[in-house]
């Protein structure tokens, strides 16, 4: 009778232990989503003008450097003007050398030429892709008078995995500050 039971209670372990394998979850990643934004007129005495995003809190320095600081994401989109003055050359070589400084951390950073000639805005957008100290980086200029860069920056350590669903929204306004900018 023992061992009937013994035969019986190993083909009952037997047949409960057959089924769908356990397997772990897989690692999940954080879903953030970012409310719809209006966007606002720049503002200021600057020789120049762009629509951003109306949940930055906007900023003005001397010499038209401005700060759109996004205090949720903790990040901000600097904005800098400089003259040109025959340095075009100058300036050009310094906004890509900028952009470049990155590549140590980066793991990729790719170059989007930008044309608005009807508003004669020409320039370039850096996606930096990677642990790099900066996610984005743009110029333009209309090569006669005026030169504009912009570098999207994290008040935080960069791990692009983190900070990936911010940097896209922000790398968008950057996008959209580029279409929208004019020359006054």
């Amino acid at each position: 009778m023992l061992h009937k039971t013994a035969i019986l209670l190993s083909i009952i372990l037997f047949a409960s232990a057959c089924g769908e394998e356990a397997l772990p979850k897989p690692r999940a990643m954080l879903r953030l989503e970012y409310p719809e934004s209006g966007m606002v007129p720049l503002d200021e005495d600057c020789p120049f003008t762009f629509e951003y995003n109306d949940r930055a809190m906007l900023s003005a320095g001397q010499d038209c450097a401005i700060n759109l600081k996004y205090p949720t994401m903790k990040g901000s989109i600097f904005i800098t003007y400089k003259p040109v003055t025959g340095n075009l050359e100058k300036l050009l070589t310094d906004a890509q050398k900028l952009s470049y400084e990155h590549v140590v951390k980066a793991d990729d950073i790719i170059e989007q030429p930008f044309v608005n000639s009807g508003s004669q805005v020409y320039g370039m957008y850096y996606e930096v892709r990677g642990n790099a100290a900066s996610q984005a980086q743009f110029y333009v200029t209309d090569s006669t008078r005026h030169f504009v860069t912009g570098s999207l920056y994290f008040y935080a350590r960069p791990n692009y995995d983190s900070i990936y669903p911010a940097a896209v929204y922000l790398q968008k306004d950057m996008r959209r500050i580029m279409e929208s900018l004019q020359w006054k």
